[in-house]
């Protein structure tokens, strides 16, 4: 089946990433293989606690989900060899029913030939001194007549001379027959002899004809090649021209190509410019991976996406808007997000989309693994700051411990170690510290983000106060916001210092939180929820 991604908000937080994780393998076990996890973003201190302590990998980032050419089904085609012979690449071309061939150095793509340059080439030889002309391998000469070469080296080329078929007497051939060239003779000894000691390079004896040894012994002598053909002089004559490397009439300035990793509406667009069937396509390395034609392109599907742990677009990884999203399983207010067609759209007011997944395990009748109870577990514990929060229901603490004694762990315990793991803030920088857990809102005209971190430590949470605050104004600008907030949240103190940014962003707070800030710093006890304290309040301070 088709891969489906499952993916939660960028600037992750542990909700996030092991919702994704757990939900896709809920999905897995009910409708076969085909769902996969995705993270849009770095995994915090917090998360990474969690899975390392189950043993699960991360779930792969994506940064931008917009359908690329990775995403499509390529035509992978072996590809040529410089030297290869245009007979070897017209019948790779057969065999593989395309019409257009790379020419590969190792896995890089020097050059392209097409079967119109093959039987141009084919045709249009009126030039006696092609192959010398080509540097065309013996090797290629005796595969192209399906030969056996007699006497001489193999792997060497023609560089010099010409060819010649030979029909005249002995006495007339050296008015046409000079040194260096390959000559190509029927079943007469004399001939062939007569050429030997004219000093060509290659004779290309044709009708199966056996060779003396004498003739032998004298092409030795005269470090000449010796090539036997099944086939007669006319034959012979139209075949050995296909021997010429492909490398000598390849396109090498006039190739239109592809990156993997380009999006397709640009590949879409670009090809309408040019009138070729196929495009090769190279990964980074330069490296040929395949051809893309027209057809597989507007045969293409959307993308599939489940998201968990949010439904705006503005949390959204990028791209959305270009892929068909499949789900939704949420617990925060229902936002921006349009869909083409109906989905399942699962949405509850509990604390935790961790919660809502578990639940959904049971009403499939699907096994909770130790490791799944165990992130699912993490994920409750996370956003109910280990059920202090105002979002938490009884639903999600009975559903936690119930998870927790799967897991074998400690509530609790586990609950202070993660936390530990996620406030360790030393050696990060306000860039990092800020984008640990971010959203951005929007509200009729005004749009705003807000940021949060969670710490036991009351001393950690002070010393980012100042470089955070200075942080916030370059956010605002590069993003064009209206107002930044972020939260320092204690938890154990169930208090949250709130840091402002933006015009009147005093007036905004003393509205929504009957507080009054003090040097862009306001004191919210009691405050620990961004989505069920901060967001509301917020809004409604807006709309006065």
């Amino acid at each position: 089946m088709k891969k489906v991604y499952v993916i939660g908000h960028r600037n992750p937080d542990t909700d996030s990433i092991c919702s994704a994780i757990a939900y896709a393998n809920l999905k897995n076990q009910v409708e076969g293989n085909g769902y996969e996890a995705y993270r849009a973003g770095n995994i915090n201190g917090e998360t990474r606690y969690v899975l390392d302590t189950f043993g699960i990998k991360d779930p792969k980032y994506v940064s931008d989900v917009r359908p690329r050419l990775t995403d499509v089904n390529l035509n992978p085609v072996k590809g040529a060899k410089p030297t290869d012979s245009l007979k070897a690449a017209r019948e790779m071309m057969q065999t593989e029913k395309i019409v257009s061939l790379p020419v590969l150095d190792g896995k890089k793509m020097i050059g392209l030939v097409s079967i119109s340059d093959v039987l141009k080439a084919d045709m249009d030889v009126y030039d006696n001194e092609i192959l010398a002309k080509s540097k065309t391998p013996y090797k290629n000469v005796v595969e192209t007549l399906d030969g056996t070469l007699q006497t001489g080296d193999i792997e060497g080329y023609i560089t010099e001379g010409k060819l010649t078929v030979s029909a005249a007497s002995v006495d007339t051939m050296e008015e046409f027959v000079t040194a260096k060239d390959t000559v190509i003779v029927a079943n007469r000894e004399d001939a062939q002899i007569g050429a030997i000691q004219t000093g060509v390079q290659c004779i290309v004896v044709c009708m199966g004809t056996e060779v003396s040894d004498k003739v032998l012994e004298l092409a030795k002598e005269n470090d000449c090649r010796i090539i036997t053909t099944p086939y007669d002089t006319f034959t012979a004559s139209r075949l050995i021209c296909q021997a010429m490397p492909v490398s000598y009439i390849m396109a090498t300035d006039t190739i239109v190509s592809f990156n993997e990793t380009d999006y397709i509406d640009d590949v879409k667009e670009e090809m309408t410019k040019k009138r070729f069937r196929y495009f090769p396509v190279l990964n980074s390395d330069n490296e040929f991976v395949g051809f893309i034609s027209r057809r597989r392109i507007l045969e293409f599907s959307k993308k599939q996406l489940i998201l968990v742990d949010h439904n705006e677009v503005s949390q959204a990884v990028e791209g959305l808007e270009e892929c068909e999203i499949m789900e939704i399983i949420d617990h925060h207010r229902i936002g921006s997000v349009e869909t083409v067609s109906p989905v399942y759209f699962r949405n509850q007011p509990v604390g935790c989309t961790g919660t809502i997944i578990a639940q959904m395990y049971r009403e499939q009748g699907v096994e909770i693994t130790k490791e799944m109870a165990g992130l699912m577990c993490s994920a409750i514990l996370s956003d109910t700051l280990m059920f202090r929060s105002p979002t938490c229901t009884l639903v999600d603490e009975q559903i936690a411990r119930e998870l927790a004694a799967i897991a074998g762990i400690d509530v609790e315990e586990h609950a202070k170690a993660m936390f530990r793991a996620g406030s360790d803030l030393s050696g990060k920088t306000p860039n990092e510290i800020f984008y640990m857990d971010y959203k951005k809102f929007n509200a009729d005209t005004i749009n705003f983000g807000v940021g949060q971190i969670t710490s036991m430590d009351q001393g950690e949470l002070d010393d980012i106060k100042a470089p955070i605050l200075e942080y916030m104004d370059s956010v605002k600008e590069e993003q064009g916001l209206d107002y930044v907030f972020f939260m320092l949240t204690n938890i154990l103190e169930e208090t949250t210092h709130l840091l402002i940014c933006g015009p009147d962003a005093e007036g905004v707070i003393e509205r929504g939180f009957d507080v009054t800030p003090e040097d862009k710093i306001a004191v919210l006890p009691g405050v620990m929820s961004r989505k069920k304290q901060m967001i509301p309040n917020l809004l409604n301070a807006f709309q006065q």
